[in-house]
């Protein structure tokens, strides 16, 4: 038994500690042995001075075994512990290994017993209706799972059937709430096929049915609180609002801000729930509703909401403020483009009832936030009310610009009489006070400087012309436009200044492209563009020095002129009416190309031809005088037909002068065509619409015509003789000299006169 004991004390190691702790006790003893002997000795070397050589000499060998003896036990206890060691360190982490594996097991344990727990109560809350504690503990049962899987080492099969079980039972309450949604909050809606409209949306009603509580009363919701809120554990409460605030602003609220005539009944069924109806009331004659009616209506809508459906706290928030984040950017966007947007004054008298409005809109939002659906100090819906000014402004130049370009696009033959005594309507504003200034001081001085010699009444006034009506429309849409702009706020007044420059460079763009076919194709209308610039020419001199003064900083500095844009107005009606006229030139021309160039004459076919030209040319000249007549101004309309005329009478003389041969009957025909032209073309100089008038400027073609000297000249000489040639000709100092060279002379003599003597004669006297 006892060699048995031994062995197993061996094989742990305990009998080999207990057999150092023998050995390093004898040690202890050698040692002090030794020391006393060592000791005595030296006494007895040093103190005593006994000879003693043998017996130290036999100390000395002793102190060496002593001291090989504690080398070897040394030797042997530093083997030995540290073999200890290593095997004391391997058998704690095994211990240690041990006891962590039995506590996860142990906590895994706890997590399962933990689901299965809650996996029962929540088939028990769910049985009863208990959806709040039924979510707490599916909850429960959720965290028990994800601490499962929290642990590494845990590769339980079990973990997918827990989780497989936990999406089963989630699902299942997820539908038992949307079952209990759908039976307290019960839409009706039209059909998707009907088109959505006025008739369509009187379709719709929302039923919230109460929830008993214990008591029996309706309110508030004790089931739909328990729903909402279980909702909210499980996550999808977002959802189910976020459905529910898109049917309710596609089918109740934006209807409600769009349509005048829609309103809402509310009618409570006692016992039941509450219906929420839209009814139409009667026709509105308003296109849109007043901000006030809207506000109304909305607040209706959301009152009742709050009284029996949203006022249910779901953690920090309450139900209200959920469904306000989801719609009111959407519904605030609405009132602002539906509602706001057309309840901006068309006129700045108009503003200061506008505060009305605002105050409409703050009590609005004050009502909003009381009940939670509305966040926040300052929204944009507020903001806009407040901004009216900006608004108007931007509304007014949008209006005028849209006005604008109607006029532009608008016909422009309907024409009004401007005549030199015409004045614009310009608008009696006050006097700014450094004209009043100087108004007194130049009193105070009492001294006058006249001139003896005064300018014309009608001195840098338009001349009489026809302008077309919607022009005239144009420059009283700007003047009221800059009348809107005196005493507006300096960014409203910036706006509406430059809406009006902008209107002139939208003509000065507009008119040109939208009418360019038919600036080209008549010339009425040509004539009527080119005074149109004019006149708005005319009038932008003096625009912005009548309203400077009476405009806000930068403005009254000297931004606000239109001087610049002058020249640009002058030149467009100069290019429209001078295109016109090169394609009046062109069709004269084209005509004349017909004569088959005055020669052979005595042909009965080329003279039929010649004078067909020059009927034509005669006939045309008389339509464009009869088109132009009163239209344009006096000046213009007498250089144009002159103009005109001159092309084409130089274009005769030219062909007629190129003739190397003309016969007698062929100078005939050629006098008789020419004297037609001579006859019927003043008759075309018809500027004024009174016959009696228009006598005098028949009388100054010559002043008009270029050619015409050199055409009577021509016309005499094709009936006159050599010698009435010669006189007229007069050594070079003759009215013949003045219109043609000697060369020209020369040739048309040998064309009209045959080679004799006497045309050597003649010939030799033109030099």
């Amino acid at each position: 038994m006892a060699s048995f004991v031994t062995e197993v004390l061996a094989s742990s190691g305990k009998l080999e500690k207990e057999d150092l702790s023998c050995k390093i006790s004898k040690m202890s003893r050698k040692v002090e042995d030794a020391k006393e002997e060592v000791c005595d000795m030296i006494n007895k070397r040093y103190s005593d001075f006994l000879p003693s050589l043998q017996g130290s000499e036999d100390l000395m060998k002793q102190v060496d075994e002593v001291s090989k003896e504690m080398e070897i036990l040394k030797n042997c206890i530093e083997t030995e512990v540290q073999q200890n060691i290593h095997v004391a360190v391997d058998e704690y982490a095994k211990l240690k290994q041990q006891l962590e594996k039995n506590t996860i097991i142990i906590t895994m344990l706890g997590h399962l017993k933990e689901f299965h727990s809650a996996k029962e109560d929540f088939n028990k809350a769910l049985l009863d209706k208990k959806y709040v504690d039924a979510a707490n503990h599916l909850e429960r049962a959720r965290a028990s799972v994800d601490s499962l899987k929290g642990w590494k080492t845990s590769q339980l099969p079990l973990l997918s059937a827990l989780s497989s079980e936990l999406t089963v039972q989630r699902e299942n309450l997820i539908y038992h709430l949307g079952d209990e949604w759908k039976s307290l909050v019960v839409w009706k809606l039209p059909s998707s096929k009907e088109p959505a409209g006025l008739k369509s949306f009187l379709k719709v009603e929302l039923n919230l049915t109460y929830g008993s509580s214990k008591d029996g009363e309706p309110t508030p919701p004790a089931l739909l609180r328990c729903v909402l809120q279980a909702l909210a554990i499980q996550g999808d409460l977002q959802h189910k609002i976020k459905l529910f605030s898109q049917v309710l602003l596609k089918t109740m609220l934006k209807p409600l801000v769009v349509y005048p005539s829609l309103s809402v009944r509310v009618s409570e069924q006692q016992g039941e729930g509450t219906i929420l109806a839209l009814q139409c009331l009667e026709e509105s004659k308003e296109e849109r509703s007043a901000p006030s009616q809207v506000y109304n209506k909305l607040l209706l809508v959301l009152k009742t909401l709050h009284s029996h459906l949203l006022d249910v706290s779901i953690g920090d928030k309450k139900l209200s403020a959920i469904l306000g984040e989801l719609i009111w950017e959407d519904i605030s966007k609405c009132i602002i483009h539906e509602c706001l947007l057309y309840s901006i004054p068309t006129n700045s008298s108009q503003l200061e009832k506008y505060n009305t409005v605002i105050k409409e809109t703050e009590e609005f939002e004050k009502s909003l936030k009381e009940m939670e659906f509305l966040q926040g100090d300052s929204t944009d819906l507020l903001k806009y009310a407040r901004d009216v000014n900006c608004h108007f402004a931007s509304k007014k130049c949008k209006d005028v610009i849209v006005a604008a370009r109607k006029l532009m696009t608008s016909k422009m033959h309907n024409t009004v009489k401007i005549t030199p005594d015409y004045k614009m309507r310009l608008p009696k504003l006050p006097a700014p006070a450094s004209e009043v200034k100087v108004k007194q001081e130049t009193r105070k001085e009492e001294t006058t400087i006249e001139n003896s010699k005064q300018l014309s009444p009608w001195s840098l006034s338009l001349p009489a012309c026809r302008i077309s009506e919607s022009v005239q429309q144009l420059m009283e849409l700007a003047l009221n436009t800059l009348c809107e702009a005196v005493g507006s706020s300096t960014q409203c007044a910036l706006q509406l200044f430059f809406t009006v420059r902008n209107i002139f460079q939208l003509f000065y763009d507009v008119v040109p492209t939208y009418h360019k076919e038919n600036l080209l194709k008549f010339p009425h209308l040509a004539a009527i563009q080119h005074n149109n610039c004019m006149y708005l020419a005319h009038h932008l001199l003096t625009l912005g020095h009548h309203f400077r003064a009476h405009l806000p900083q930068p403005l009254s500095e000297g931004v606000a002129t239109f001087v610049d844009m002058v020249p640009g107005f002058r030149k467009l009606g100069a290019q429209c009416f001078l295109a016109q006229m090169n394609v009046q030139r062109a069709e004269l021309l084209e005509r004349l190309s017909t004569a088959h160039n005055f020669s052979n004459l005595d042909d009965e076919d080329n003279y039929i031809a010649a004078s067909k030209a020059v009927r034509q040319v005669i006939h045309q000249l008389k339509q464009l005088g009869t088109v132009w007549q009163d239209v344009l101004p006096v000046g213009i309309y007498c250089k144009a037909m002159g103009n005109l005329l001159n092309t084409a009478i130089t274009e005769v003389i030219s062909k007629i002068m190129m003739l190397e041969d003309i016969s007698s009957e062929d100078g005939e025909h050629l006098h008789t065509l020419c004297q037609t032209i001579i006859e019927e073309c003043p008759l075309v100089f018809i500027p004024l619409a009174e016959e009696k008038k228009n006598k005098k400027y028949q009388e100054e073609v010559p002043l008009y015509v270029k050619k015409w000297g050199t055409f009577k000249e021509l016309v005499i000489v094709l009936r006159a003789n050599l010698q009435e040639i010669v006189d007229r000709w007069a050594d070079s100092k003759g009215p013949l000299a003045l219109e043609f060279s000697s060369s020209e002379m020369k040739n048309l003599i040998r064309a009209l006169f045959q080679n004799t003597e006497r045309r050597a004669v003649a010939l030799t006297k033109i030099k």
